[in-house]
């Protein structure tokens, strides 16, 4: 058990400096074609902290472990909003912008929603993927025209080219190490839920998805701690909308599974439910408090002491 947890801890060290390096080399390539922060935040870096949900839910699914693979992404998103943005605000303040409220935010819950009902049989299959993905298309497209600085003229000069050279190494190097921690992850995941008799479920819901969200807990609070609201909020919201349309999209075509019916009970209605939350409270507020980031990560305790419960 012991060299289990020592492999497992392995892995979720792998994922973070594998997500690390992929968010360096795609955040900065993008920031230098002059993309607008907001974006960046909602896009490129989503993207790439996303990578290892997408990883670990395809690892654990092609395993034959669907408990793990969607309750990492269940997990995952409710972690990001209770946890990530709990502990950014707590840091500092979290200003969340016009764009990101009247447009963003209501797509994530319009999207988490969506999820909830196509999973209303207790199976994702191919169609579903294919819906997911047309809905994550649509979100792209909108973020492209509507990447570009408005008013900036930079040019990508001859200099950029070593830049954007060193950027591309670290994203295939951020790559190859995710791959490995994914399946350290995944393998010793099932390997303890069997040997201490909790469901493969709460551990996607709890320690996967705590280890595959720490990219974003990371990139997140270092950008609170900056002051850099529009990367910390548009990270989050974005994470939350390729975890669901891209992890589960593409789980859902290349290996259809089978969704444990209890899911709807609760954690399917928590993760709809702290999307609304966050939406009212952007709405109503135009920001994310101290004290109101304290309520989100007493969110999280009771959502993993009602899910180990259960």
């Amino acid at each position: 058990m012991f060299t289990q947890i020592l492999i497992l801890i392995l892995g979720l060290v792998l994922l973070y400096i594998g997500s690390s390096l992929l968010v360096e080399g795609a955040a900065t390539t993008a920031i230098l074609f002059a993309i607008r922060p907001v974006i960046v935040g909602l896009t490129i870096v989503s993207l790439a902290t996303s990578a290892p949900e997408l990883l670990v839910s395809l690892v654990a699914a092609f395993k034959g472990s669907g408990g793990i693979s969607l309750g990492n992404i269940l997990g995952s998103n409710v972690i990001n909003i209770a946890l990530v943005l709990g502990i950014s605000a707590v840091i500092r303040p979290v200003i969340i912008q016009k764009t990101i409220i009247i447009t963003q935010i209501p797509y994530m819950i319009f999207i988490s929603i969506i999820f909830w009902v196509l999973c209303f049989d207790s199976h994702i299959g191919r169609a579903d993927g294919i819906i997911l993905l047309i809905l994550l298309a649509a979100f792209l497209i909108y973020g492209v025209t509507t990447a570009k600085e408005k008013e900036n003229n930079s040019a990508v000069n001859k200099s950029s080219f070593f830049v954007i050279s060193k950027n591309v190494f670290f994203i295939i190097i951020g790559i190859v190490i995710l791959s490995y921690g994914a399946n350290f992850v995944v393998q010793e995941a099932i390997n303890i839920a069997n040997k201490i008799g909790l469901s493969q479920t709460f551990i996607g819901i709890s320690v996967v998805a705590f280890g595959t969200s720490l990219p974003e807990l990371a990139t997140s609070a270092v950008a609170a701690a900056k002051g850099e609201s529009d990367i910390s909020v548009g990270n989050v919201v974005g994470s939350n909308l390729f975890n669901i349309c891209l992890v589960m999209g593409t789980v859902g075509i290349f290996n259809p599974m089978a969704i444990d019916k209890d899911l709807h009970n609760f954690q399917f209605p928590f993760m709809v439910a702290i999307s609304v939350l966050l939406g009212l409270i952007a709405y109503f507020y135009q920001s994310i408090s101290k004290r109101t980031g304290c309520f989100f990560i007493c969110l999280f305790a009771i959502y993993i002491m009602a899910s180990y419960l259960k």
